[in-house]
């Protein structure tokens, strides 16, 4: 995890870094610094804007992209690129920022072209990769609550589920109020529409979900499921119009002192966060994308299992005893020669009194994650690029994330699409049910 923890933070710093690289504001107080003796310039050019983004973020992407081909196959620690992935971050650094550096001497009409195609197909597949794995999530978190109550007929999950699903269903049904009243007034057509049609299909997946037909294909569906997708998708719907700019006096936020700090960062927050779930979440849970056939991955705990007792034991006496078993069931013959060097094996894997938990396989696709990582730098320098001219600059010195029409609308169609894909999951096994097994 904390490998995990620390790639998403150098995502985070890289996105913060190209946010302030939009404006000179940066550049400006680094040059201040000098006493404004230096003066920086890219290739005669200022190095602020659509292209200092697009090259910040090209530099991490290709920093992941050359990870993600050195640690293509790599399923347990045993492997020596594994090393690659947990450690070596001090050169990992250096490497990054050299690529940073780098970028800043390749011409800008490289980077108007990727920009315009690589970055923004990218951002895409981030944006719809997002969506697959909330609807799993959702699916995924009401079947282990219904396991539990099955099986250990507990009340506490029983409550933690319908307490759950009442409460995402209050609070989908109170940001559409409060979109209605803030967010959709007399010339605001475009809000009312969006708002109105996720309310509609709000509603048309709730009952589908109780559907005798979805309910005979797959018991487990239901409002808990259902709750999780209108809650996430009324989010984003309030995200969009909340975020649009105030041309039409339809986003009171930009007009209220003090909102405009305050949905920067919030807006930054969860966006980071959306971006951590997204990528643990496909590099542990291969099966989201259909790659859970290729190769076994380890789960946390599942090498070893734990007694529940104290063990005051010290480590060195117990890999004696171990070693000392073994040697009498190797005499005996119960066991072969090589059980031996095996124990050699864990004994050197254990490093300082550690356990290996990737020894037998890794608990995640090493190449998998990068690639998801890659994506997401693509989703960064678009979301901060799209329609940057069409911004409203209501501070000279920082420029506001995603307070575009482009942006907005991503987060309404992202909605519906979202829509679209639990929908299926609930249909598909009653219309192919020779595929699902049913």
């Amino acid at each position: 995890m904390a490998t995990r923890i620390a790639y998403a933070f150098i995502l985070l710093i890289n996105s913060i870094f190209s946010w302030l690289m939009l404006t000179p504001w940066a550049l400006s107080k680094l040059e201040h610094l000098t006493l404004d003796y230096m003066k920086i310039k890219c290739q005669g050019e200022a190095c602020t804007g659509y292209v200092a983004v697009q090259r910040i973020n090209f530099a991490l992407g290709l920093f992941h992209f050359i990870m993600a081909l050195l640690l293509l196959g790599v399923k347990s620690s045993k492997d020596s690129r594994a090393g690659l992935q947990n450690g070596y971050w001090g050169p990992k650094i250096i490497v990054w920022l050299g690529f940073i550096v780098l970028t800043f001497l390749i011409p800008e009409s490289f980077f108007q072209v990727w920009g315009r195609y690589f970055a923004f197909t990218g951002a895409m597949l981030f944006v719809l990769l997002g969506l697959i794995l909330l609807v799993d999530l959702a699916h995924t978190y009401a079947e282990f609550c219904l396991e539990k109550i099955e099986n250990y007929d507990s009340k506490a999950w029983r409550v933690l589920l319908i307490g759950s699903t009442l409460g995402m269903y209050t609070a989908s049904f109170a940001m559409t109020i409060l979109m209605y009243i803030f967010f959709a007034g007399h010339n605001c057509s475009m809000n009312q529409a969006a708002i109105t049609v996720n309310l509609i299909v709000l509603l048309i997946i709730s009952f589908l979900s109780v559907h005798p037909a979805v309910q005979e294909s797959n018991p487990k569906a239901g409002l808990a499921q259902s709750a999780m997708v209108a809650i996430y998708c009324t989010y984003l719907t309030m995200s969009a119009v909340s975020m649009e700019p105030d041309d039409k006096l339809c986003n009171p936020l930009i007009r209220a002192n003090g909102a405009r700090t305050a949905s920067i960062v919030l807006g930054a927050i969860v966006t980071m966060l959306t971006i951590a779930y997204t990528t643990t979440r496909a590099a542990t849970q291969g099966f989201a994308l259909g790659t859970s056939g290729g190769h076994a991955y380890a789960k946390l705990g599942e090498e070893e299992v734990e007694h529940g007792m104290i063990d005051q034991q010290p480590m060195s006496a117990r890999r004696e005893m171990r070693a000392e078993a073994l040697r009498a069931a190797v005499e005996a013959g119960s066991l072969p020669a090589s059980a031996l060097n095996d124990d050699d094996d864990d004994d050197s894997d254990d490093g300082r009194n550690g356990k290996d938990d990737e020894k037998g396989g890794t608990q995640y696709n090493y190449s998998l994650f990068h690639v998801i990582f890659l994506l997401a730098t693509c989703w960064v320098a678009t979301l901060l690029t799209q329609q940057i001219n069409d911004i409203e600059m209501t501070d000279p010195n920082f420029a506001p994330v995603g307070r575009s029409y482009w942006a907005s609308w991503v987060k309404i169609v992202s909605a519906w699409l979202c829509y679209v894909i639990y929908g299926w999951s609930l249909i598909a096994p009653v219309v192919l049910p020779d595929r699902f097994g049913h």
